[in-house]
């Protein structure tokens, strides 16, 4: 079987890439929401896959394989997984740091300018997004705190997903925090800063989104993940995507919403969690960049329909590792992007270009 550089390399653009999506963390040394059981397993040589039964559907749906939540994820971990891929720099996505209150947030971007990023072949830290609630009170304190430990944050993350199905797993407190007053009225601290947001949310609510990209037209908004369309590729949760008519429908208003989203300039977006196990269709073994074609049909539309919207000037890939790593290798989730798009993928742009501009990265410093 080819290796995944083999595969990816031909469509590499020479600047190298940059992977502007994913997550880090350590539930061993710091305090993570699996902490506990994490270290209860540490000595064991792999985490049991039966594992996942015990937990509730929800949690069992979202990240598949539990191994890659209940171990360390830094920055050796990416380079390893990376492979071959000149990724030269990354950008950290907030990965639910847990708080007692929101200053505690803050601890999460201090402990990210600890890692070894930049040194032993590991790629830059090229930008950070922060966990920061615009509801708070103190969003404004918060956001300073941020800034100020470390120069390196632009933008924040508050993952809105919210699914009227209970089998599906929440990360908002509500179904339509985007849209709400609080959240609209708090964000004008965001954008004094000059920061930008990412927006996570499931495919329904895409419609909380365009309130807020219209009331602050300056700030850069980030679809991720395609606004993740759960059970898309099969069925999820306790009723989500059964039939063949449900997901075509599903796709149908996906489309509409995407591409009303699209109409504001302010908006980019990401190829990004295809492998998330929300998705549907779940395997066995991660596919490889030498064997997506079993998926290619099923994300060519979510693929080709964002490409369309947004175009090359606003589209980035992103690995999203390491949540996507249950369905995907990291070159693979490389691969099927490009795969599908074929000659529309204007590679310089799609892998390096568009993020370093969103994200205002700085030339890697490609250090040994």
């Amino acid at each position: 079987m080819p290796s995944t550089s083999a595969v990816a390399r031909p469509d590499l653009p020479p600047s190298g890439i940059i992977d502007p999506h994913i997550h880090q963390w350590d539930p061993l040394t710091t305090r993570r929401a699996k902490s506990g059981t994490a270290r209860l397993l540490r000595f064991l040589p792999t985490i049991p896959r039966a594992l996942r039964w015990t937990v509730p559907q929800a949690d069992r749906e979202f990240v598949g394989n539990p191994a890659h939540v209940l171990r360390p994820y830094l920055p050796a971990d990416y380079r390893r997984d990376a492979a071959e891929l000149p990724v030269l720099a990354v950008v950290h996505i907030e990965a639910a740091w847990p708080a007692r209150k929101p200053m505690d947030t803050v601890a999460e971007t201090r402990w990210l300018t600890t890692l070894p990023f930049g040194r032993d072949s590991n790629p830059d830290l090229g930008a950070i997004i922060a966990h920061v609630d615009p509801r708070w009170p103190d969003v404004a304190a918060v956001l300073d705190g941020h800034l100020e430990a470390s120069p390196l944050v632009r933008g924040i993350r508050l993952s809105a997903t919210h699914h009227p199905d209970p089998g599906v797993r929440d990360f908002a407190d509500a179904p339509n925090v985007l849209s709400s007053r609080a959240f609209l009225n708090g964000f004008a601290a965001v954008a004094a800063r000059d920061l930008s947001m990412e927006i996570w949310c499931y495919d329904h609510q895409l419609t909380d989104t365009l309130t807020l990209v219209t009331e602050y037209p300056e700030t850069t908004f980030v679809l991720n993940h395609y606004a993740t369309p759960v059970g898309a590729f099969g069925p999820r949760g306790r009723g989500v995507g059964r039939t063949a008519y449900e997901r075509t429908a599903q796709l149908d208003a996906w489309r509409e919403n995407v591409a009303a989203l699209a109409e504001h300039p302010n908006v980019v977006a990401k190829h990004s969690g295809l492998g998330m196990p929300v998705l549907g269709g779940e395997r066995r073994r991660p596919l490889t960049a030498a064997s997506v074609g079993e998926l290619v049909d099923r994300a060519a539309p979510l693929i080709r329909h964002l490409h369309d919207c947004f175009g090359s000037d606003r589209t980035m890939w992103a690995s999203n590792y390491p949540i996507d790593k249950p369905g995907l290798t990291l070159g693979a989730t490389l691969q099927i992007v490009t795969q599908v798009l074929g000659s529309d993928a204007k590679t310089t742009k799609l892998l390096h270009d568009v993020a370093r501009a969103t994200y205002r990265i700085a030339a890697p410093n490609q250090g040994a």
